[in-house]
Parts: C-alpha cells; sequence; structure tokens
C-alpha cells in the first residue's frame, strides 16, 4: 500500500510539475504561433474601434473568434483608448502582441514591443453631406427595384454579408447592409488592397517615376538572380520567389503581418525558387515589396505615407479610406486597407472608367487593362495587375469582367463593357460554400446587361 501510494504520489507530482513547467514555459518562451494569434487579435480589434468605431468585445467575438479557430477562442484583449492601444494575448497574458492607432494611418503591428512615431499627415478632405446630388457627387441613391430584389435574397448575398454596393453608369442603384453595419462603417479589403496597392504604383508610372520594365528594384537584390525581377513579375505575381502563403501555421504570410516590425526586409530574404517570369505563386508579400518599392521612389517617408491620399483617395473622393503600415512606416498594401462600401465602390467605378475620375486621367492607358489581362502562369484566373479574373463557368459576366478579392468574402466585381461594378464586403470564411459570382451574375441581369 505504502509503495502504491508513493507512485500515486510522485505521479500526481510529476504531472503537476510538468503542467506548470509547461505553462511557465509557454508564458517566458510562447510558441511563434501564439504570437501569430495574439497579433491578429490586437490588429483587427484595433483597427475596428479606432477607424470604425465598433465595441472590441464585439469584435473580438465577431471578427475573430467566430469563425472558431480554437487557438483565437482563448485570447483576451485590452483597450487603451487614450494611448490608442490593443494588447492581446492567450488568457489575456500568454503570447502577448499589441497594436497602436495613429491618426491618418490607422493600426499598426507592433511585434517588439517598440513605441511608434507619430507622423504629422496633411489634413484630409470631408465627405460630403448633402443627400440631394446623385452618389458619387452628393449622397442621393437612385435604388432600382430590380437591383433591390436580387439584394434581398439572402442566398446571393451570402451569409455574413456586411455590405453590398451596386454602381451601374456612374450611380448607386442599390445597396444592402449587415446588421450592425451602414454606409458610414469602414471595412477591411484584405487583398483587394493589393488592387489599390497597384493604382498607386499607377499613379507613378503616369509621371514617369516607375516603369513596367524596371528591374534591380532592392539593394538586397543587388548581387544575386533577384535583381532580375522586373516591376511586372511583381505585379503579375510571376516573380519567382518561393514566398509560402499558407495561414494554416507560421508560414511566410503570418510572420509577415504579425511577428515582423518591418514586413519589407523580411520578405526582401526570401530565395528564388524559379526564374523570374517563370511560374505563377500568389504572394502577399510580392505586394508588401511593391509598396516599399514605390515609396523608396517617392524618398521622404512622411511625405510617402501621404502619397495614397494625395494621389488616389482624394480625388476619388474617397474620405474614409485608410491604408495601414507596418512598424518600419510600410503600407501592408497586400492586405491592410479599410473604406466604406461606397468608398470601395468608387474605387471599382474609376477602374472601370479606365483610371479617369471627373475627366482626370489618374493611371496610364493601357494600365487598366493589365487587369482584365491573364498573366503567364496562372491557367487564365490571375491577371498582370493584382486582379482576380473570372472562372470558365462565371458564363454570366461580361468577357471583360475582373475581380478584386480578398480574404473571407471581400469582392468586387467590375465590368467595364457594362459599365457596371458590385461590391460585396463581409466576414463569410470560404469553408461556408458561398460563391459571389451567382450575386454578380443576378445583378448583371436585373440591370439589363445584354448578352447573359
Amino acid at each position: 500500500m505504502r509503495l502504491m501510494k508513493r507512485i500515486v504520489t510522485g505521479t500526481a507530482g510529476a504531472l503537476v510539475l510538468g503542467i506548470f513547467g509547461g505553462l511557465a514555459w509557454i508564458i517566458i518562451a510562447p510558441p511563434q504561433l501564439l504570437r501569430v494569434g495574439s497579433g491578429y487579435a490586437a490588429k483587427i480589434v484595433c483597427s475596428n474601434v479606432f477607424l470604425a468605431g465598433r465595441d472590441p468585445q464585439e469584435v473580438l467575438a465577431s471578427d475573430v473568434q467566430a469563425p472558431g479557430n480554437p487557438l483565437l477562442l482563448m485570447m483576451r484583449v485590452t483597450v487603451d483608448r487614450d494611448a490608442g492601444r490593443v494588447d492581446a494575448g492567450l488568457l489575456g497574458f500568454i503570447g502577448t502582441n499589441q497594436a497602436t492607432y495613429r491618426p491618418g494611418l490607422g493600426c499598426t503591428v507592433s511585434p517588439d514591443g517598440s513605441a511608434l512615431p507619430q507622423v504629422a499627415l496633411p489634413p484630409r478632405s470631408s465627405p460630403s453631406v448633402d443627400e440631394a446630388p446623385a452618389w458619387p457627387v452628393g449622397q442621393g441613391v437612385e435604388r432600382d427595384p430590380r437591383v433591390m430584389a436580387v439584394l434581398e435574397d439572402k442566398a446571393l448575398t451570402g451569409p455574413g454579408m456586411r455590405a453590398v454596393v451596386v454602381v451601374k453608369n456612374g450611380r448607386i442603384v442599390g445597396e444592402a447592409y449587415g446588421e450592425g453595419f451602414s454606409k458610414d462603417t469602414p471595412l477591411l479589403g484584405w487583398s483587394m488592397t493589393k488592387t489599390v496597392n497597384a493604382a498607386l504604383i499607377g499613379t507613378l508610372m503616369i509621371s514617369g517615376r516607375m516603369s513596367l520594365g524596371d528591374r534591380d528594384l532592392l539593394p538586397a537584390w543587388s548581387n544575386d538572380k533577384r535583381r532580375e525581377i522586373t516591376l511586372a513579375n511583381l505585379l503579375a505575381m510571376e516573380s519567382g520567389l518561393g514566398f509560402n502563403e499558407n495561414y494554416g501555421a507560421v508560414a511566410d504570410v503570418t510572420r509577415m503581418l504579425y511577428l515582423e516590425p518591418d514586413m519589407a526586409a523580411f520578405t526582401a530574404t526570401i530565395p528564388l525558387e524559379a526564374d523570374p517570369g517563370a511560374r505563377f505563386r500568389y504572394s502577399s508579400g510580392s505586394s508588401v515589396l511593391l509598396s516599399k518599392i514605390w515609396m523608396d521612389r517617392i524618398g521622404d517617408r512622411a511625405e510617402a505615407l501621404g502619397y495614397p491620399s494625395r494621389a488616389l483617395f482624394d480625388p476619388l473622393g474617397m474620405t474614409s479610406a485608410v491604408v495601414e503600415p507596418d512598424a518600419a512606416g510600410t503600407f501592408a498594401g497586400s492586405s491592410y486597407l479599410y473604406a466604406t462600401g461606397r468608398d470601395w465602390a468608387r474605387f471599382g467605378l474609376f477602374l472601370a472608367r479606365d483610371g479617369v475620375w471627373n475627366g482626370l486621367r489618374l493611371l496610364p492607358e493601357g494600365f487598366v487593362h493589365l487587369m482584365q489581362e491573364p498573366n503567364a502562369h496562372s491557367n487564365g484566373r490571375f491577371s498582370k495587375m493584382q486582379t482576380w479574373l473570372p472562372k470558365p463557368d462565371d458564363v454570366a459576366m461580361p468577357a471583360d469582367t475582373f475581380y478584386l478579392q480578398g480574404h473571407d468574402g471581400q469582392t468586387i466585381a467590375v465590368m467595364p463593357s457594362a459599365d457596371l461594378v458590385v461590391v460585396r464586403l463581409g466576414l463569410t470564411p470560404r469553408s461556408l460554400g458561398y460563391e459571389p459570382g451567382l450575386l454578380f451574375g443576378a445583378v448583371a441581369k436585373a440591370t439589363g446587361v445584354v448578352g447573359l
């Protein structure tokens, strides 16, 4: 009996020591996956609180935890509104990470805990409050009953829909919003940001400061074959870099977004896996490098941080648009642009009108056409300019249709020949099986697009 009691006591003691030892190890040296999760939680809550004015606990529950990742279910956040800071961690204190808000720049993850410098940006233009003139000059909307009937079909707008805006012939003809969201709620576009980032490069191309054939793009590449990568290669996702876009673990993309204070410096270390131009690999890292490259062409960092507003958002009247940088001051041109549904629609209309707004050409002639032209190695799915192309079975779309697409169901369909733009934003994980193409086809049919 005594022997058995000693065995039981010893086993229990070892178990307790193991548990406490494991807990101490996690607290002192948390696995990187925990810090990815806490960085994600801090970033999403921070942006939605300080840009969209949403309740932090509601954002944590619906945006971070509701999709069901078991790690994220245990995340807790603390919001310091005076400091503009959100801290997150497993149970609130394990594997912590933080995000900080700065006016005009949104929220930035600071993985090493360092303070972020304040940047004085020029004042933004104010939104029109006049309801009388039709959008986009004012706020007036002319709802088409046929379009509104489509938007009332929840099977078409999809689960987790937060905003749908339909623009036909330059006017909003239908819109719908999910519960708790409105025309004034800035929403995250995720990878739709990539296309906006490309347009910023277009504005520098029209002024002669960049060209598609540019190579030798980064100092880190000057002594190896990566110097042969062209701007066109990066825009077409055919750089040859072996960037890992797997979101299921601590891959290059999650490390870049949540563990690296300098996203571009990290991505610039990725080696080639193929010759430049020889292989398609979808890569958020490529888009961050594009941000770094165009910002370096401007030179002065404060000037570069104010450039998106000056060159694009203010001319288009996208007064809600905020693109967010990393801790090193480089825009996360892969992922982090917030704007209202109506402002996303402005950008879609701008592309449908070939990069011209109010008679002023902001993008070079032929630039938007590259968004409709498939690259060499994606089997017709990805373009030469940071957009997606219709699937073969998307027969309800005009032939010149192209898409801006982002994580969790963000999509804008641009149909230039039909002068039609459909914005669909929400929180709709791919596991739900929703296909926005049915919505786009139904809207095209309702607006009388010929040939469908």
